[in-house]
């Protein structure tokens, strides 16, 4: 019994070593994840935040006076996040589409213009494969003391209508704009009838996974609907 009992301490001490182990082994992994987000921290600029009624109030003026065609989605709990639909402008292959934009503030702004950004894939001769937006308001016109973020989706929505394939950043885009116009067109509209064409109100076919989900969630529920009206005229009439 003795000797059973010693195996059985000895066994107990280790496994209350191995799980101190691996408590000490756990702590030094979350020390260092915390360090490292630290200097993360301290070595990464950060956006001024005194910017952010600047912003918020820019985002009102175009919320009350909007520009044509585009429609601002203000992010209340996050001002920064500054996000735009812009639908494709008559006469156009982008035409019926509406395309999600979006402005990406680096920790220099306004010394350093924005980076613009289409979330819903287009092609455009000024727009990379990955969406990045080239124009020269962003680029070597960019004016620190005067910009406003009318005046920049006004800009981006002008160059839905007359393209630069001059500085392209889609080769492909560009050269067919330069050289087959049409197959350009055909090229562009397709793209946009496959990820920007809205369905079921503001949700945009391409750029969300749920379409679909939400569509058969609404047909069932007006099937409901209308069964329960059904019902009840039925009651109706043996009344």
């Amino acid at each position: 019994m003795n000797e059973i009992f010693i195996h059985f301490y000895v066994a107990f001490i280790q496994f209350q070593a191995y799980l101190l182990t691996i408590q000490r082994i756990q702590f030094k992994i979350t020390f260092i994840k915390l360090t490292y987000q630290v200097i993360r921290m301290i070595q990464e600029p950060q956006i001024n935040p005194q910017l952010g009624p600047i912003i918020a109030k820019q985002m009102q003026i175009m919320i009350k006076q909007p520009i044509d065609g585009v429609h601002v989605i203000f992010n209340e709990q996050d001002v920064f996040d500054i996000q735009a639909d812009i639908e494709g402008p008559v006469d156009t292959p982008f035409q019926g589409g509406v395309f999600r934009c979006k402005l990406i503030l680096p920790p220099q702004f306004p010394q350093v213009a924005p980076k613009g950004l289409f979330n819903t894939k287009i092609f455009h001769p000024n727009v990379s494969e990955k969406g990045e937006i080239c124009v020269n308001t962003l680029k070597k016109d960019w004016n620190p003391l005067q910009w406003s973020l009318k005046n920049i989706f006004e800009v981006i929505k002008c160059l839905l209508i007359v393209p630069f394939p001059e500085s392209s950043l889609n080769e492909e885009a560009g050269k067919f704009f330069m050289e087959n116009y049409d197959e350009y067109f055909k090229r562009a509209k397709l793209l946009t009838s496959i990820y920007a064409i809205k369905q079921d109100g503001n949700v945009l076919k391409g750029n969300n996974q749920n379409t679909n989900d939400e569509a058969d969630k609404k047909n069932k529920l007006t099937q409901t609907q209308q069964k329960k009206e059904n019902d009840q005229k039925k009651w109706l009439k043996r009344i």
